[in-house]
């Protein structure tokens, strides 16, 4: 299926039977990506006296119970909610699905100085390393760093101080205009902050003007055969009325 789209101006064509698909999966068990000091995601069939919901135990379908985090459990799109005394949904903040997006790749920075909340050595994005990246204005940018193994499909996360943005990094992407930032790390914030949520706040200019259209995707994962460039990038939610969702972010190359 070939779809030519119009975008301020110009006319490009995708090809929408070849997507690339990066997410991970919500898959049941410890081997899962995890953060957050969550629990693994948890898949149960329902059992009551009257009911089982298992086909291989001789009940009559499938039914079955999920428990999961979408923070902490794998890829997920969060919305200014996630740090607002307001209530926001997500699903409200995603007027429409596709996005012209920009893929870059960044290795992370180790951090010299000494603060409050961020420790010497701490690995770092810095916002000379987004400003170098960006060759157009994107409404979508998307962030694949180095290293990048398929050991990101099931890292335990906690406890580990994984590398973040740092607060001018977000100011930078918020001032280039982009709405929609995906990562593949459990946060654009550091792990232990103090509760300061820098760059989430620099992102979304909360509380002064907070940008209610605009998202953060985490836990993504951008296989290496996927080159850095321009792309159609489609956002699909489950429609959760909630702060943040599972989310299947999805890539189509421009022809």
């Amino acid at each position: 299926m070939i779809a030519k789209i119009e975008f301020k101006g110009a006319t490009i064509t995708v090809d929408l039977n070849k997507p690339l698909d990066i997410s991970i999966p919500l898959r049941a068990g410890s081997d899962n990506v995890n953060a957050w000091y969550v629990e693994p995601m948890r898949i149960e069939a329902v059992r009551s006296d009257q009911f089982l919901g298992s086909v291989r135990e001789g009940g009559n379908v499938n039914f079955r119970d999920i428990f999961f985090n979408p923070h902490g459990n794998g890829t997920h799109t969060e919305c200014v909610g996630h740090i607002a005394e307001e209530i926001h949904s997500v699903n409200d903040a995603i007027t429409r699905n596709f996005f012209m997006a920009e893929l870059v790749t960044i290795s992370p920075t180790v951090w010299e100085k000494d603060e409050e909340f961020r420790a010497i050595g701490d690995l770092i994005i810095e916002a000379a390393q987004i400003s170098d990246s960006l060759s157009k204005k994107p409404e979508a940018l998307i962030i694949r760093t180095l290293p990048n193994t398929d050991r990101k499909l099931n890292v335990q996360y906690s406890n580990t101080n994984p590398p973040y943005l740092c607060e001018a990094a977000a100011t930078a992407i918020r001032e280039a205009g982009v709405k929609h930032v995906l990562i593949d790390l459990p946060s654009v914030d550091r792990e232990r902050d103090g509760g300061k949520m820098l760059s989430h706040r620099a992102f979304w200019n909360y509380p002064h003007a907070p940008r209610l259209d605009a998202t953060i995707s985490e836990l993504i994962y951008v296989r290496d055969e996927i080159q850095d460039g321009n792309y159609l990038l489609e956002i699909q939610l489950a429609p959760f009325v909630n702060d943040a969702s599972p989310s299947k972010p999805t890539l189509y190359e421009i022809h």
